[in-house]
C-alpha cells in the first residue's frame, strides 16, 4: 500500500473514531459542511452549484447567522487572531496561495483538518500537508463562545454545556 493511501486510511478511521468531520455529523457546522463536500470551484461562487474559498467560508457561516464578505483578505480582518494550537472547529484558517497576501480561507473542522474549496471542489485537507503547511498565515475567531456552543459542538456535548 503507498503512503498516500495509508495515510488516508487512517485518517478516515481517526474521523469515524473521533467523529469530526465524519459521514456522523452531529454539529450543525459537520452538518453544512458535510452536505457540501464535493461540491465543484466555481471562481466566485458563492452556492451549492460550486464555490470558490471566501464564497464557501460565506456560505459555511451564513448557514450558521453569521455575515461574512465575499473575499479571503476581508475575511481574514474580522474576529481574533487564535495559534494553530488554540483552533477549535468553525475557525476561520488562511493562507498566502499567491505570495501576495492572504488569497485561500477554509473552515477548521478539528483534528487538524480544514475544510476548503479547491480547484477539485470542496474537500477536507489536513492543515500539516506541506502545500497548507508552507502557506499557513493565521486564523481568526469570528464565532462567539454561545454560537461555537449552539452550532460547532457535537449535539451529545452540547446537551451537557449549560
Amino acid at each position: 500500500m503507498n503512503k498516500k493511501l495509508a495515510a488516508a486510511a487512517i485518517s478516515v478511521a481517526i474521523m469515524f473514531t473521533i467523529g469530526t468531520g465524519s459521514a456522523f455529523a452531529d454539529s450543525k457546522l459537520d452538518e453544512v459542511v458535510d452536505g457540501a463536500i464535493g461540491t465543484p470551484y466555481k471562481s466566485g461562487g458563492t452556492t451549492t452549484n460550486g464555490f470558490d474559498c471566501s464564497g464557501f467560508t460565506m456560505y459555511v457561516y451564513g448557514k450558521l447567522g453569521i455575515k461574512l464578505p465575499h473575499q479571503s483578505g476581508a475575511q481574514y480582518k474580522m474576529g481574533t487572531a487564535v495559534s494553530k494550537d488554540d483552533l477549535r472547529s468553525g475557525d476561520l484558517v488562511f493562507f498566502n496561495t499567491s505570495g501576495r497576501g492572504i488569497s485561500h480561507v477554509g473552515v477548521y473542522v478539528g483534528d487538524g483538518k480544514f475544510a476548503h474549496a479547491s480547484s477539485k471542489g470542496i474537500r477536507i485537507s489536513s492543515l500539516s500537508e506541506d502545500y497548507y503547511e508552507k502557506r499557513y498565515v493565521g486564523a481568526k475567531r469570528v464565532m462567539s463562545t454561545d454560537t461555537y456552543e449552539s452550532v460547532a459542538v457535537d449535539s451529545e456535548d452540547n446537551d451537557n454545556v449549560e
